[in-house]
C-alpha cells in the first residue's frame, strides 16, 4: 500500500483524531490543524515528522489560505483533505442568539468552504487529488431543534456536490461523509445548546435540551467510522456520499423516500407552468 499525505482539520478530537491515530500507526503523512494547544502533543511527539500541525481557526479565512498554502509548500504533495472541523449546535430557531447563528455558519459552512477553495488550486496543480466533506446524516434529513445546524450542513453539501463537478476534469474528486450518532466527545466538549423558551417546553424541539444526557449512548463506533471513511479515499471513482451507521442510513433514506413522495404527484403541476 503506497502511503499518502493527508490534510485534516480538527485533528484534537472525534474523528479528526480517529482519523490521524490510524492514518499515522499505518505510515502515512498528516497534515492536522488544531484550536487547543497542546491537545495532540503525544502525537507528534511519537510520529515526529510525519505529523505537521498548525493552530487554525477555520473562521480566520485568511488564516484558512496561509495555512492551507504553507502545508502543501512544506509538504509538497497533499492526496486527502478532509474538512472536519466544526460543532453542533441545537435549539429552536428563535431561541438561538445572533452570536451563535453567525459562529455556526462561520464555522461549519464558510470555513468548510474557505479550505475547499484553498486547496483547489494546489489539487489542480499536482493533477488531482481527493476531498472528503465531514457533514452528517442531518445534511440530507432534519430533526426538530436543529434548524441551524442543518442550515450549515445542508449548505456545505450543496457546494461539495457543486463543486465536485466542477472540477471533476482535473482529476479532483470529492466525497460527503454522512454519520449517524457516534461515541466521540462532539455531543459533550463542543455541543452548544441554546437558552431554553418556555413556550417550547412541550415542543418536539426540546427534546435536543438532553443532547447531552451520557445515559443513552449512540451507536456508532468512531473508530469503524474513521477506517471506513480512510477507506473511502481508496475507493475509484469516489463515493459522492459515504453513509455510516443504521441510524444515518434510516434517517436519509427516510428522508428521500418521503421528499420524492412529496414531490412525484406535482409532474402535472409542474409542467402546467412552462410556456406554450
Amino acid at each position: 500500500m503506497t502511503s499518502k499525505t493527508w490534510f485534516i482539520t480538527g485533528v484534537n478530537s472525534g474523528f479528526g483524531r480517529q482519523m490521524t491515530e490510524q492514518l499515522l500507526s499505518r505510515g502515512d503523512r498528516v497534515a492536522g490543524t488544531i484550536r487547543r494547544a497542546g491537545s495532540v502533543d503525544d502525537l507528534k511527539q511519537k510520529y515526529g515528522e510525519r505529523f505537521w500541525v498548525a493552530d487554525l481557526d477555520v473562521t480566520d479565512l485568511t488564516g484558512v489560505r496561509t495555512t492551507v498554502d504553507r502545508a502543501f509548500a512544506e509538504l509538497g504533495r497533499i492526496d486527502v483533505v478532509v474538512n472536519n472541523a466544526g460543532y453542533g449546535l441545537f435549539g429552536a430557531a428563535e431561541e438561538l442568539t445572533d452570536e451563535q447563528v453567525i459562529g455556526q455558519i462561520n464555522t461549519n459552512l464558510l470555513g468548510s468552504i474557505a479550505v475547499v477553495r484553498a486547496a483547489l488550486p494546489h489539487l489542480r496543480a499536482q493533477g488531482g487529488g481527493r476531498v472528503i466533506q465531514i457533514s452528517t446524516y442531518g445534511g440530507q434529513a432534519t430533526n426538530p431543534g436543529a434548524s441551524l445546524y442543518h442550515a450549515g450542513k445542508w449548505g456545505i453539501e450543496g457546494f461539495i456536490e457543486g463543486t465536485a463537478r466542477d472540477v471533476a476534469p482535473f482529476g479532483i474528486e470529492m466525497t460527503i461523509v454522512e454519520p449517524g450518532g457516534a461515541r466521540t466527545e462532539f455531543r459533550f466538549d463542543s455541543l452548544q445548546l441554546a437558552t431554553p423558551l418556555a413556550a417550547y417546553d412541550n415542543t418536539p424541539a426540546a427534546m435536543v435540551r438532553g443532547a447531552k444526557d451520557r445515559s443513552r449512548p449512540p451507536l456508532g463506533d468512531p473508530a469503524k467510522m474513521a477506517a471506513r471513511i480512510i477507506d473511502s479515499a481508496a475507493q475509484s471513482p469516489a463515493p459522492l456520499r459515504l453513509v455510516l451507521g443504521s441510524d444515518a442510513y434510516k434517517f436519509v433514506t427516510t428522508a428521500l423516500r418521503e421528499r420524492l413522495a412529496q414531490i412525484e404527484p406535482q409532474e402535472a403541476l409542474a409542467a402546467s407552468t412552462d410556456a406554450g
